[in-house]
């Protein structure tokens, strides 16, 4: 049997997006997700189920490579307005390098994704509506865990060789 997805209404798209974000919140992003997904077979550039479904596909990193790191970046790209784009970007690289120290990755290898998180989270703050200190908060979160550990967990430090000497090495 072959089963084909419907689409829905213009009119329930509000209705929609109100519903993708309950799924969010009560942890179901796959949810979440396939409603963005039918919202935006119906309008393709509707700004609120991309940031669902962005938010969504970070809602399911476990850390694992299998993780869907370049949707979310491709979603989140598709955002319109700029400061959204930044600062969701932001949450995305923040969400993946947590992700992945808590799945056990060493902290200096997660070091650069911290450090895209905070690009972005600055350029937001640069361009944020007024009263809106969104990105401020996450920069601080990312600070205080970067603080959290030592800075030698954070930069791998290199470790000479004993035994080896450079001039052992074969010519060029």
């Amino acid at each position: 049997m072959e089963f084909k997805l419907k689409v829905i209404s213009k009119a329930g798209i509000d209705e929609a997006n109100a519903k993708a974000e309950r799924y969010r919140f009560l942890n179901q992003p796959h949810e979440a997700e396939s409603i963005c997904l039918d919202v935006l077979a119906t309008d393709p550039e509707n700004q609120l189920a991309l940031r669902n479904l962005g938010l969504a596909i970070t809602d399911l990193f476990t850390g694992r490579p299998s993780d869907r790191y370049a949707d979310g970046e491709r979603v989140f790209a598709q955002l319109t307005n700029p400061y959204e784009r930044f600062y969701y970007s932001g949450i995305m690289y923040e969400r993946r390098a947590k992700s992945q120290l808590q799945a056990g990755y060493p902290p200096h290898t997660l070091l650069v994704i911290f450090e895209e998180a905070m690009r972005c989270f600055k350029e937001a703050e640069a361009i944020r509506p007024p009263a809106n200190d969104d990105p401020i908060l996450h920069w601080n979160t990312c600070v205080r865990l970067l603080q959290s550990r030592s800075d030698a967990e954070w930069h791998c430090e290199h470790q000479e060789l004993e035994g080896i000497d450079a001039s052992d090495s074969q010519p060029m």
